[in-house]
């Protein structure tokens, strides 16, 4: 059995030392390292370094705790690094069972380390987008018959943002530039831009994945002439005297396309190693089988599909990156809505109700600010104490251990110390915290009001047609109420008691 070594050495100045019993493993403290030979200027640095800028990743700034997930037995912050034979050993692995060629150099090492030291949260948030998206790229790929490795390219396309839109005018997660797409049947116009719709670049991935590999017959020439188009790839050819290897080609390609097929080797490596380098996915708000389509016949804007359905602006456009106005046009043939699971029969059952959908009444903006106003004043942030736990916060402000998970998008009644989370005070309670409260709308507190009980599943717009009244009607009566928050057990006013 091997004896635990700890070795201290020094690193830019930095104390580092290894954690645990693998000759051929460093734990550093800091991520840094000196050999790294991408350019600041590097294509898959900006599409990595841009991703953060994107308003859905702001909106959900949430970072895993990797002492629920862990499997290597590291510390939270361990940072692990490794020796080239280890790289080398893992590769070997996945290239025996993939049809490209995943060899090892200087380059490739730069990628993995940009990945696993470099660009941490940033990995994190790729592997969890990878549960929206690789599913279905996994499908699109199979009806071709192309390697399933491909899901990977996407990564170092786009980092897997349908937005995503380089200085050159590629868009969407594929990256196809006007032209390419058009030729694809990618179309474009003021409201809509089919680049960006997930499906329908994929599936024009795969058909233009088809047409190289006939031109070529080679994976890695595919992955080149993907990035920077046929005619490159045969000049390089030519250039170097007809050879078709991609490393001896790799001295005659464009200067961004030589760290292309490297940076998709190290894609192929941190995917399929990531716990090993103590990194976790950072879940979106939803993934592959939590969403489907519905057809849209009329126009309609997506201000009132939020409000009409109760979803997330947020969310909305994190699932119809297509949309480049937050408008779907009148069309010649249905446009395509994507909605969480939930709301699709919603959808269905209310559809005319959505389209006609206008904007509300002075009274009921009156009432929607009078209700942001209280929510204002009877909104807590409270920092986590050590010793603390959910049922003890729940209880000190007189709520619920799942409204606060619900507040605060947890997955688990795991805290840390210094942990900020949301509290939604109900309006007594503000006023009088030592006095039991209802937890549920309290706008008319009259023992003649009727109430309804909240259960699961419930909207809007149940209650309200179960009890012949009007959304409008219901949202005055609780005009307190934040009604995107509702909760099964809370009490809502339906109207006057007899």
């Amino acid at each position: 059995m091997k004896q635990f070594l700890i070795i201290i050495f020094s690193i830019y100045s930095l104390s580092v030392f290894a954690e645990k019993n693998m000759t051929d493993t460093i734990f550093v403290s800091t991520p840094e390292v000196d050999s790294i030979i991408i350019s600041p200027d590097d294509p898959v640095l900006l599409t990595l370094d841009k991703m953060m800028s994107e308003a859905f990743f702001e909106a959900n700034p949430l970072i895993t705790d990797t002492s629920l997930l862990d499997v290597g037995g590291f510390c939270a912050d361990s940072v692990p690094v490794y020796s080239d034979e280890y790289y080398i050993e893992k590769l070997a692995e996945l290239d025996e069972q993939s049809p490209f060629n995943l060899d090892y150099n200087k380059n490739v090492n730069g990628f993995i380390k940009l990945y696993t030291l470099r660009r941490r949260e940033l990995t994190s948030r790729l592997l969890g987008l990878s549960h929206m998206y690789f599913p279905m790229f996994e499908e699109s790929l199979a009806k071709y018959d192309l390697p399933l490795e491909f899901k990977y390219l996407a990564i170092v396309e786009s980092a897997l943002q349908p937005t995503a839109k380089s200085r050159a005018g590629a868009t969407g997660l594929w990256q196809f530039m006007y032209a390419t797409g058009k030729m694809y049947h990618l179309n474009s116009n003021s409201y809509y831009d089919d680049r960006r719709d997930p499906y329908l670049a994929t599936e024009a991935a795969c058909q233009y994945f088809e047409q190289l590999y006939s031109m070529y017959g080679n994976w890695e020439l595919v992955l080149a002439a993907y990035n920077c188009g046929p005619g490159n790839v045969n000049k390089a050819i030519r250039r170097s005297g007809g050879k078709k290897d991609y490393w001896d080609l790799w001295p005659y390609l464009p200067r961004e396309t030589r760290g292309y097929v490297p940076a998709f080797i190290a894609v192929n490596y941190v995917m399929n190693n990531a716990t090993a380098h103590n990194l976790y996915p950072i879940e979106p708000q939803t993934t592959f089988f939590e969403y489907d389509t519905v057809y849209v016949k009329e126009e309609v804007s997506f201000d009132q599909i939020s409000e009409a359905l109760e979803i997330e602006m947020e969310l909305l456009i994190f699932l119809n990156p297509r949309y480049t106005r937050m408008y779907i046009p009148l069309s010649d043939k249905p446009n395509v809505l994507y909605l969480p699971q939930n709301k699709v029969g919603l959808f269905l059952e209310n559809e005319a109700t959505v389209y006609a959908y206008n904007e509300p009444s002075p009274e009921v903006l009156a009432a929607k600010e009078e209700e942001e106003r209280i929510i204002r004043e009877t909104t807590e942030i409270h920092t986590v104490r050590n010793g603390e736990y959910l049922g003890l916060i729940a209880e000190r402000y007189h709520v619920g251990v799942s409204e606060i998970k619900a507040w605060n998008n947890l997955r688990s009644n795991n805290l840390k110390i210094g942990q900020k989370l949301t509290i939604y005070i109900d309006k007594d309670y503000a006023a009088h915290p030592k006095k039991p409260v209802n937890k549920g709308a309290t706008a008319s507190t009259s023992s003649s009001a009727k109430y309804y009980t909240i259960k699961k599943g419930d909207t809007l717009w149940d209650v309200a047609n179960t009890k012949g009244m009007s959304v409008n009607e219901l949202q005055r009566l609780n005009s307190n109420l934040n009604f995107k928050r509702l909760q099964p057990g809370m009490k809502i006013v339906v109207g006057a008691g007899s």
